[in-house]
């Protein structure tokens, strides 16, 4: 495990691609353990992978630039847990939940798809400006700003392929930015447009409903509401999730085999799509269930240990060159973000009440997550009352829908640019 590297001239430790989950594994505990106990870290939602794994990178680079201790990491597993996790998506995309939203779901969807396109202009803009690679530019765009650190961690190592050097840790900087941010000015937004347009919660509106998670579908479809989670989560549906999953990831590789030949495409695109077939097969068909509390599940465990991954592996010595432009570009993302809710989300979403709540979580999820949009209304209805329309279109759209627009659109600029 420790040996001399002589490319870096000091002593490393190289974990093969076991050894690295399992370490990636104690890097999630310790972020777990860290977020129970700092309130800061749960209020912003920061997740626990990023806690730990960022906390690791500090300390690596401590070690690396001291001269004491370098790691080198088998990423293998790395790769199929991002796939895994982006095929679980995969299979929340469907079209009869999209359809029972209605109109104003499309509407939202078509707002978010308009931010992704400005938040990666913007982010390509200041990257020529400064001087830099234009990937650079979408690293700080809507691949960790809608996207998150998922989407980061999944398209950043593609910039780098294509020369752009620190575009991991630049992403994941930026994703961890956007979940602070993205927090911080979702309510002030909400609050100011509610008070200046003296605006009031629709008259008979739920108050349970302003307490709905994020699983819109879930409250929406009688089917749900009447099994409790604990029946579903039997062995059962959780070998039947299992095996959709894994089917879908081997029809995903034709499907990116087939699309590579024309541009290029992060390896999950295939199994994304492959899942997305498949669920709405089984909507239409009903041959088949598509088990969605199990499949989500095994996606929140792929994705947790996919972060502590790659964020236990930035290189965070690679962001020192491009500390000052970062900052500004991130700064013009959060302007860009807080102008966008209250003049184009508000006013397009209807300019009443749920649309100020709506404008004041999609600062949340277009800076950072789903959760931290969530997070941000119940913080706005705690205080001027329900909106169990906007608690029903946000995260539908949020969770479901938005990382396919979103990827295509990365995947456009990048092809264009790289």
């Amino acid at each position: 495990m420790f040996e001399m590297n002589q490319e870096l001239g000091m002593l490393a430790l190289n974990l093969d691609m076991i050894q690295f989950l399992a370490f990636a594994t104690i890097i999630l505990l310790i972020g777990q353990f860290l977020r129970k106990r700092i309130s800061v870290l749960e209020k912003y939602c920061i997740p626990a992978p990023v806690i730990g794994g960022l906390l690791f990178a500090i300390l690596a680079l401590v070690l690396r630039q001291t001269g004491v201790l370098a790691f080198v990491f088998n990423n293998t597993l790395q790769s199929v847990l991002m796939t895994a996790f982006f095929t679980t998506v995969g299979f929340t995309a469907s079209f009869r939940v999209l359809k029972k939203g209605g109109v104003k779901v499309f509407t939202f969807l078509a707002v978010a798809v308009v931010l992704v396109l400005l938040q990666n202009i913007l982010g390509v803009s200041l990257a020529k400006v400064f001087g830099l690679n234009e990937l650079i530019g979408l690293a700080t765009g809507s691949t960790p700003m809608t996207g998150g650190h998922g989407t980061s961690g999944a398209f950043a190592p593609l910039f780098e392929d294509r020369g752009a050097l620190g575009a991991m840790s630049v992403a994941m900087a930026a994703a961890t930015f956007g979940l602070v941010m993205g927090s911080m000015i979702g309510g002030p937004i909400a609050k100011g447009l509610i008070e200046k347009h003296k605006l009031k919660p629709e008259t008979g509106a739920s108050i349970k409903n302003a307490e709905m998670s994020d699983y819109p579908q879930m409250h929406e479809d009688p089917e749900f509401e009447a099994t409790p989670i604990e029946e579903q989560l039997i062995p059962a549906t959780i070998t039947s999730a299992t095996i959709q999953i894994i089917l879908a990831m081997g029809i995903g590789t034709i499907i990116s085999a087939l699309l590579g030949q024309f541009m290029t495409f992060p390896s999950y695109i295939g199994a994304m799509f492959a899942a997305a077939i498949m669920r709405n097969i089984s909507d239409i068909k009903k041959t088949w269930k598509t088990p969605e509390i199990e499949i989500e599940m095994i996606g929140g465990i792929a994705l947790s240990l996919f972060l502590a991954m790659a964020l236990s592996s930035l290189r965070l010595w690679e962001l020192a060159e491009l500390a000052v432009p970062m900052v500004v570009m991130l700064l013009a993302q959060t302007i860009l973000m807080a102008i966008f809710a209250y003049f184009v989300t508000f006013n397009v979403m209807g300019r009443d009440f749920n649309a100020a709540v709506i404008a004041g979580g999609h600062c949340g999820f277009g800076m950072g997550a789903t959760p931290n949009a969530i997070a941000n209304m119940q913080a706005i209805t705690g205080r001027f009352g329900p909106s169990p329309v906007a608690f029903f279109i946000l995260p539908l759209v949020g969770s479901l829908f938005i990382d396919f627009f979103n990827a295509a659109i990365i995947t456009t600029f990048m092809n264009f640019f790289g």
